[in-house]
Protein backbone atom coordinates (compact mmCIF):
# COMPACT_ATOMS: atom_id res chain seq x y z
CA UNK A 1 0.00 0.00 0.00
CA UNK A 2 1.37 3.18 -1.39
CA UNK A 3 0.35 6.92 -0.14
CA UNK A 4 0.67 9.82 -3.11
CA UNK A 5 -0.37 12.96 -3.61
CA UNK A 6 -0.03 15.11 -6.03
CA UNK A 7 -1.20 18.90 -7.04
CA UNK A 8 -1.16 20.48 -10.68
CA UNK A 9 -2.54 23.97 -11.45
CA UNK A 10 -5.08 23.38 -15.28
CA UNK A 11 -3.47 25.49 -17.61
CA UNK A 12 -5.55 27.96 -19.90
CA UNK A 13 -5.18 25.85 -23.04
CA UNK A 14 -7.57 23.26 -21.75
CA UNK A 15 -10.19 26.03 -20.48
CA UNK A 16 -13.52 25.12 -21.75
CA UNK A 17 -12.98 21.33 -21.13
CA UNK A 18 -14.35 18.70 -19.49
CA UNK A 19 -12.88 18.16 -15.91
CA UNK A 20 -12.07 14.81 -16.13
CA UNK A 21 -10.02 15.14 -20.18
CA UNK A 22 -8.25 17.99 -18.15
CA UNK A 23 -7.17 15.84 -15.71
CA UNK A 24 -6.63 13.13 -18.07
CA UNK A 25 -4.44 15.92 -20.06
CA UNK A 26 -2.01 16.74 -16.99
CA UNK A 27 -2.33 13.47 -15.19
CA UNK A 28 -1.23 11.28 -18.28
CA UNK A 29 0.51 8.50 -16.08
CA UNK A 30 -3.15 7.22 -15.31
CA UNK A 31 -6.22 5.86 -16.84
CA UNK A 32 -9.37 7.95 -17.58
CA UNK A 33 -11.64 5.34 -15.62
CA UNK A 34 -9.05 5.89 -12.78
CA UNK A 35 -9.39 9.45 -12.83
CA UNK A 36 -13.41 9.10 -13.28
CA UNK A 37 -13.20 6.98 -10.12
CA UNK A 38 -11.20 9.57 -8.08
CA UNK A 39 -13.40 12.72 -8.81
CA UNK A 40 -16.37 10.56 -8.10
CA UNK A 41 -14.87 9.17 -4.40
CA UNK A 42 -13.44 12.74 -3.20
CA UNK A 43 -9.88 11.97 -3.79
CA UNK A 44 -9.65 14.33 -6.32
CA UNK A 45 -10.29 18.44 -5.88
CA UNK A 46 -10.63 21.13 -7.78
CA UNK A 47 -9.65 24.11 -5.35
CA UNK A 48 -10.55 22.35 -2.92
CA UNK A 49 -14.09 21.46 -3.87
CA UNK A 50 -15.50 18.11 -5.13
CA UNK A 51 -16.69 18.15 -8.59
CA UNK A 52 -18.24 15.83 -11.18
CA UNK A 53 -16.39 14.60 -14.33
CA UNK A 54 -18.22 16.20 -16.65
CA UNK A 55 -18.14 20.07 -15.33
CA UNK A 56 -16.07 22.25 -17.43
CA UNK A 57 -13.20 24.43 -16.09
CA UNK A 58 -12.18 27.78 -16.88
CA UNK A 59 -8.25 27.38 -16.45
CA UNK A 60 -6.01 27.96 -13.83
CA UNK A 61 -8.21 25.99 -11.24
CA UNK A 62 -5.65 23.60 -8.57
CA UNK A 63 -6.12 20.06 -8.85
CA UNK A 64 -5.08 18.16 -5.78
CA UNK A 65 -5.30 14.12 -5.82
CA UNK A 66 -4.53 12.14 -2.33
CA UNK A 67 -5.12 8.54 -3.04
CA UNK A 68 -3.98 5.25 -1.94
CA UNK A 69 -2.59 2.32 -4.02
CA UNK A 70 -3.36 -0.80 -3.05
CA UNK A 71 -2.29 -4.34 -4.62
CA UNK A 72 -3.64 -4.80 -7.73
CA UNK A 73 -1.53 -8.40 -7.86
CA UNK A 74 -1.54 -10.75 -5.16
CA UNK A 75 0.30 -13.66 -6.70
CA UNK A 76 3.45 -14.69 -4.78
CA UNK A 77 6.55 -13.29 -5.12
CA UNK A 78 9.22 -15.83 -5.97
CA UNK A 79 13.19 -15.45 -6.29
CA UNK A 80 12.68 -16.56 -10.16
CA UNK A 81 15.91 -15.73 -11.85
CA UNK A 82 15.22 -13.22 -14.66
CA UNK A 83 17.61 -12.21 -17.40
CA UNK A 84 17.48 -8.08 -17.59
CA UNK A 85 18.84 -6.46 -20.83
CA UNK A 86 17.44 -2.98 -20.03
CA UNK A 87 16.43 -0.96 -17.18
CA UNK A 88 16.00 2.05 -15.62
CA UNK A 89 13.33 3.47 -13.15
CA UNK A 90 10.74 3.24 -15.63
CA UNK A 91 10.84 -0.09 -17.96
CA UNK A 92 12.66 -3.38 -17.62
CA UNK A 93 13.26 -5.51 -20.33
CA UNK A 94 13.31 -9.20 -20.07
CA UNK A 95 14.77 -11.73 -22.54
CA UNK A 96 12.39 -14.78 -20.99
CA UNK A 97 13.89 -18.45 -21.66
CA UNK A 98 11.70 -21.36 -23.42
CA UNK A 99 9.14 -23.31 -20.89
CA UNK A 100 8.47 -19.95 -18.46
CA UNK A 101 5.17 -19.08 -18.29
CA UNK A 102 4.10 -15.33 -18.19
CA UNK A 103 0.97 -15.32 -16.31
CA UNK A 104 -0.18 -17.05 -13.01
CA UNK A 105 -3.18 -19.38 -14.32
CA UNK A 106 -4.94 -22.81 -14.13
CA UNK A 107 -2.11 -25.08 -13.42
CA UNK A 108 0.49 -22.93 -13.39
CA UNK A 109 -0.09 -20.76 -10.00
CA UNK A 110 3.82 -20.33 -9.45
CA UNK A 111 6.93 -20.40 -10.82
CA UNK A 112 5.59 -17.86 -13.90
CA UNK A 113 7.59 -14.56 -15.00
CA UNK A 114 5.09 -12.45 -13.07
CA UNK A 115 6.10 -14.43 -9.91
CA UNK A 116 9.89 -13.17 -10.48
CA UNK A 117 8.99 -9.84 -11.17
CA UNK A 118 7.02 -9.15 -7.81
CA UNK A 119 10.25 -10.73 -5.86
CA UNK A 120 12.51 -8.57 -8.08
CA UNK A 121 10.56 -5.41 -7.75
CA UNK A 122 7.81 -5.32 -5.26
CA UNK A 123 6.21 -2.40 -5.74
CA UNK A 124 4.97 -3.94 -9.05
CA UNK A 125 2.09 -5.57 -7.37
CA UNK A 126 0.59 -1.81 -7.69
CA UNK A 127 0.32 -2.12 -11.18
CA UNK A 128 -2.14 -3.86 -13.51
CA UNK A 129 -0.30 -7.59 -14.05
CA UNK A 130 2.74 -6.24 -11.89
CA UNK A 131 3.68 -4.22 -15.09
CA UNK A 132 3.50 -6.75 -17.87
CA UNK A 133 1.82 -5.38 -21.12
CA UNK A 134 2.19 -8.07 -23.82
CA UNK A 135 3.14 -11.55 -23.48
CA UNK A 136 4.87 -14.54 -25.19
CA UNK A 137 3.63 -17.85 -25.41
CA UNK A 138 5.50 -20.45 -22.58
CA UNK A 139 7.74 -21.99 -25.10
CA UNK A 140 8.25 -18.63 -27.28
CA UNK A 141 11.65 -17.11 -25.94
CA UNK A 142 12.60 -13.94 -26.21
CA UNK A 143 12.57 -9.73 -25.21
CA UNK A 144 8.95 -8.39 -23.14
CA UNK A 145 8.92 -4.75 -21.46
CA UNK A 146 7.58 -4.29 -18.53
CA UNK A 147 6.30 -0.78 -17.04
CA UNK A 148 7.52 -0.32 -13.15
CA UNK A 149 5.56 2.93 -13.01
CA UNK A 150 2.26 4.16 -13.63
CA UNK A 151 3.47 6.64 -16.46
CA UNK A 152 5.59 3.91 -18.06
CA UNK A 153 2.04 1.68 -18.16
CA UNK A 154 -0.21 4.07 -19.37
CA UNK A 155 2.31 4.76 -22.10
CA UNK A 156 3.16 1.33 -23.17
CA UNK A 157 -0.34 0.78 -23.12
CA UNK A 158 -0.93 3.80 -25.28
CA UNK A 159 2.23 2.57 -27.78
CA UNK A 160 0.63 -0.98 -28.25
CA UNK A 161 -2.37 0.30 -28.92
CA UNK A 162 -1.25 2.57 -31.43
CA UNK A 163 0.87 -0.40 -33.11
CA UNK A 164 3.85 1.70 -32.18
CA UNK A 165 6.31 -0.81 -30.50
CA UNK A 166 8.04 -2.70 -33.07
CA UNK A 167 8.34 -6.67 -32.00
CA UNK A 168 10.49 -8.79 -34.65
CA UNK A 169 10.92 -12.15 -34.29
CA UNK A 170 13.56 -15.03 -35.49
CA UNK A 171 11.12 -17.97 -36.61
CA UNK A 172 12.11 -21.20 -38.45
CA UNK A 173 9.04 -22.37 -40.44
CA UNK A 174 8.37 -25.91 -42.61
CA UNK A 175 8.44 -25.66 -46.50
CA UNK A 176 10.75 -23.00 -48.72
CA UNK A 177 9.20 -19.60 -49.12
CA UNK A 178 9.77 -17.84 -52.34
CA UNK A 179 9.76 -14.67 -50.72
CA UNK A 180 8.54 -11.89 -47.81
CA UNK A 181 4.98 -10.71 -47.84
CA UNK A 182 2.62 -10.07 -45.41
CA UNK A 183 -0.44 -11.95 -43.66
CA UNK A 184 -3.92 -10.09 -43.45
CA UNK A 185 -6.14 -12.90 -42.04
CA UNK A 186 -8.50 -12.17 -39.09
CA UNK A 187 -7.86 -14.56 -36.02
CA UNK A 188 -10.89 -16.14 -33.18
CA UNK A 189 -10.53 -19.04 -30.70
CA UNK A 190 -11.10 -22.44 -32.49
CA UNK A 191 -15.03 -23.60 -32.31
CA UNK A 192 -13.86 -26.20 -30.96
CA UNK A 193 -10.59 -27.11 -29.56
CA UNK A 194 -10.29 -23.64 -27.25
CA UNK A 195 -6.76 -23.86 -26.88
CA UNK A 196 -6.35 -22.97 -30.57
CA UNK A 197 -6.83 -19.69 -31.80
CA UNK A 198 -7.63 -20.16 -36.15
CA UNK A 199 -8.31 -17.80 -38.65
CA UNK A 200 -11.99 -17.11 -39.38
CA UNK A 201 -13.43 -14.11 -41.27
CA UNK A 202 -15.35 -12.93 -37.96
CA UNK A 203 -12.08 -13.19 -35.71
CA UNK A 204 -9.95 -10.01 -34.75
CA UNK A 205 -7.76 -8.31 -37.60
CA UNK A 206 -4.35 -9.60 -37.59
CA UNK A 207 -1.26 -8.46 -39.58
CA UNK A 208 2.24 -10.17 -39.99
CA UNK A 209 5.26 -8.71 -41.91
CA UNK A 210 7.77 -11.53 -42.85
CA UNK A 211 10.88 -11.41 -44.63
CA UNK A 212 12.84 -14.56 -45.65
CA UNK A 213 16.50 -14.54 -43.73
CA UNK A 214 17.95 -17.57 -45.44
CA UNK A 215 16.33 -20.71 -47.59
CA UNK A 216 17.01 -24.35 -46.75
CA UNK A 217 16.51 -27.55 -48.07
CA UNK A 218 13.02 -27.80 -47.08
CA UNK A 219 13.03 -25.08 -44.25
CA UNK A 220 12.81 -21.25 -44.61
CA UNK A 221 14.76 -18.90 -41.64
CA UNK A 222 12.25 -15.68 -41.37
CA UNK A 223 12.18 -12.36 -40.00
CA UNK A 224 8.90 -11.50 -38.82
CA UNK A 225 7.15 -8.20 -37.22
CA UNK A 226 4.00 -7.94 -35.86
CA UNK A 227 1.40 -5.24 -36.61
CA UNK A 228 -1.41 -6.27 -34.12
CA UNK A 229 -0.80 -8.37 -31.09
CA UNK A 230 -3.47 -11.41 -31.30
CA UNK A 231 -2.62 -14.87 -29.28
CA UNK A 232 -0.59 -17.71 -31.16
CA UNK A 233 -0.59 -14.94 -34.35
CA UNK A 234 2.96 -15.65 -36.13
CA UNK A 235 1.81 -19.67 -35.66
CA UNK A 236 -1.55 -19.18 -36.77
CA UNK A 237 -0.38 -17.19 -39.94
CA UNK A 238 2.21 -19.74 -41.09
CA UNK A 239 -0.23 -22.66 -40.18
CA UNK A 240 -2.78 -21.22 -42.19
CA UNK A 241 -0.23 -20.27 -45.03
CA UNK A 242 1.08 -24.26 -44.46
CA UNK A 243 3.88 -23.56 -43.59
CA UNK A 244 3.97 -24.21 -39.75
CA UNK A 245 6.56 -23.51 -37.58
CA UNK A 246 8.72 -26.09 -37.06
CA UNK A 247 8.81 -28.11 -33.33
CA UNK A 248 5.25 -26.24 -33.01
CA UNK A 249 2.99 -28.97 -30.69
CA UNK A 250 -0.17 -27.72 -31.32
CA UNK A 251 -0.83 -26.25 -35.22
CA UNK A 252 2.01 -28.52 -36.69
CA UNK A 253 3.55 -32.12 -36.68
CA UNK A 254 6.94 -32.90 -37.01
CA UNK A 255 7.82 -33.54 -40.46
CA UNK A 256 11.30 -34.35 -41.72
CA UNK A 257 11.82 -34.15 -45.49
CA UNK A 258 13.52 -36.53 -47.58
CA UNK A 259 17.16 -37.77 -47.69
CA UNK A 260 17.74 -35.13 -45.00
CA UNK A 261 21.21 -36.15 -42.62
CA UNK A 262 20.59 -38.37 -40.10
CA UNK A 263 22.01 -35.08 -37.61
CA UNK A 264 19.09 -33.09 -39.38
CA UNK A 265 16.43 -35.97 -38.68
CA UNK A 266 17.65 -36.22 -34.81
CA UNK A 267 17.63 -32.16 -34.47
CA UNK A 268 14.37 -31.90 -35.79
CA UNK A 269 12.62 -34.79 -33.93
CA UNK A 270 14.28 -33.48 -30.57
CA UNK A 271 12.99 -29.93 -31.36
CA UNK A 272 9.85 -30.07 -29.51
CA UNK A 273 8.82 -26.47 -29.11
CA UNK A 274 7.70 -23.32 -31.57
CA UNK A 275 10.94 -22.67 -33.36
CA UNK A 276 9.92 -18.44 -32.29
CA UNK A 277 12.46 -15.89 -30.80
CA UNK A 278 11.66 -12.54 -30.15
CA UNK A 279 15.04 -11.11 -30.90
CA UNK A 280 14.16 -7.09 -31.20
CA UNK A 281 12.07 -4.61 -29.34
CA UNK A 282 11.72 -0.69 -30.67
CA UNK A 283 9.77 1.69 -28.29
CA UNK A 284 9.44 4.92 -27.54
CA UNK A 285 10.65 5.60 -23.99
CA UNK A 286 7.47 6.64 -21.38
CA UNK A 287 9.69 9.30 -20.03
CA UNK A 288 12.39 10.63 -22.34
CA UNK A 289 10.62 10.08 -25.58
CA UNK A 290 13.67 8.81 -26.98
CA UNK A 291 13.72 5.28 -29.11
CA UNK A 292 14.78 2.81 -27.56
CA UNK A 293 16.57 -0.45 -29.31
CA UNK A 294 16.75 -3.89 -27.64
CA UNK A 295 18.31 -6.30 -29.75
CA UNK A 296 19.58 -10.10 -28.86
CA UNK A 297 20.41 -13.46 -30.86
CA UNK A 298 17.78 -16.06 -30.75
CA UNK A 299 18.02 -18.78 -28.06
CA UNK A 300 20.63 -21.42 -27.99
CA UNK A 301 18.51 -24.29 -29.08
CA UNK A 302 17.47 -22.15 -32.05
CA UNK A 303 20.95 -21.40 -33.26
CA UNK A 304 21.61 -24.94 -32.98
CA UNK A 305 18.92 -26.15 -35.13
CA UNK A 306 20.10 -23.23 -37.90
CA UNK A 307 23.52 -24.61 -38.13
CA UNK A 308 22.55 -28.41 -38.33
CA UNK A 309 19.98 -26.88 -41.12
CA UNK A 310 23.30 -24.70 -42.64
CA UNK A 311 25.17 -27.87 -42.72
CA UNK A 312 22.38 -30.56 -44.40
CA UNK A 313 22.30 -27.82 -47.24
CA UNK A 314 25.97 -27.01 -47.73
CA UNK A 315 25.94 -31.12 -48.29
CA UNK A 316 23.49 -31.44 -50.72
CA UNK A 317 25.31 -28.63 -52.58
CA UNK A 318 29.02 -30.47 -52.99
Amino acid sequence: MTHYSKKMIIPDELAGNRLDLSVAKIFPEFSRNRIKSWIKDGSLLVNGEQLRPRDILNGGEMVSLQTVFTELTRNQAEPIPLDIRYEDEQIAVINKPVGLVVHPGAGNLNGTLMNGLLHQWPHLNELPRAGIVHRLDKETSGLMVVAKTHIAHSSLVHQLEKRQITRQYDAICNGVLTGGGVINEAIKRHHVNRKKMTVRDDGKEAITHYRVQQRFRAHTYIKVNLETGRTHQIRVHFAYRRHTLVGDPLYGRLMIPAGCSSKLKEALSLFKRQALCASKLELIHPLTTEELTIEIPPAEDFKSLINVLQEDLSSNEE
